[in-house]
């Protein structure tokens, strides 16, 4: 996909996810691996109203070439696709059930949410936990850079979620998977629930990665 495609879905996956509360205002980022760097949306932008022509261009040392200011999310984005070869696309949201389970007590920091979902096991598995970090500091990026090199999502303490995927719709769509399993959880949690067993895990894994 041309780069100017790639910016036209970058604005109508950011409106999208907007419209259906997964973030508000001014809050998450997206980014978009190409040939000759990175495409990240500007610092303080809402998704809902992105305009693709004002949307950063970063090299892979973090110097912006075109667009506005990058979000202060920035370096997070280039640890993750450091850690990923393989990741063409990174979702970072504020959505409202995973951040609300970020913050609880007793949660497990190497994987949060169990497999309520086979869907869950599919696109995400594992979701370790990063402690709390301010946004923007360099031990965040750190941190989940060395999380990401084994894990498409993770869960930051007090903030939200970082999932990284094949191309944009991959990334979205894993995303969106995250927040509704962790509004499942949060629904389910006081109440005498089920997962799917280790062998229903282990053959979903073999067979979908």
């Amino acid at each position: 996909m041309s780069e100017d495609g790639v910016r036209g879905k970058m604005v109508v996956h950011g409106r999208s996810l907007f419209d259906r509360g997964y973030t508000c205002g001014g809050s998450g980022n997206m980014s978009a691996r190409l040939a000759d760097g990175v495409l990240v949306t500007p610092t303080n932008s809402c998704l809902g109203r992105l305009e693709s022509n004002r949307i950063s261009k970063l090299t892979w040392d973090g110097e912006l070439v075109s667009g506005d200011p990058p979000s202060k999310e920035w370096a997070l984005h280039l640890a993750v696709y450091r850690a990923r070869p393989d990741a063409g696309a990174m979702v970072h949201l504020h959505s409202p059930h995973a951040v609300a389970v970020s913050c609880l007590n007793g949660i497990n920091p190497d994987n949060v949410l169990p497999p309520l979902t086979p869907y869950f096991v599919m696109r995400i598995g594992r979701l370790p936990l990063v402690p709390y970090y301010p946004p923007g500091d360099p031990g965040l990026a750190d941190a989940t850079g060395r999380l990401a090199a084994r894990c498409r999502g993770i869960l930051l303490a007090h903030h939200g979620t970082v999932v990284a995927g094949s191309d944009l719709d991959d990334a979205v769509f894993t995303a969106e998977e995250l927040e509704e399993t962790a509004r499942l959880f949060l629904m389910l949690r006081h109440e005498n629930f089920a997962v799917l067993n280790h062998d229903a895990v282990e053959k979903l894994r073999k067979r979908f990665g």
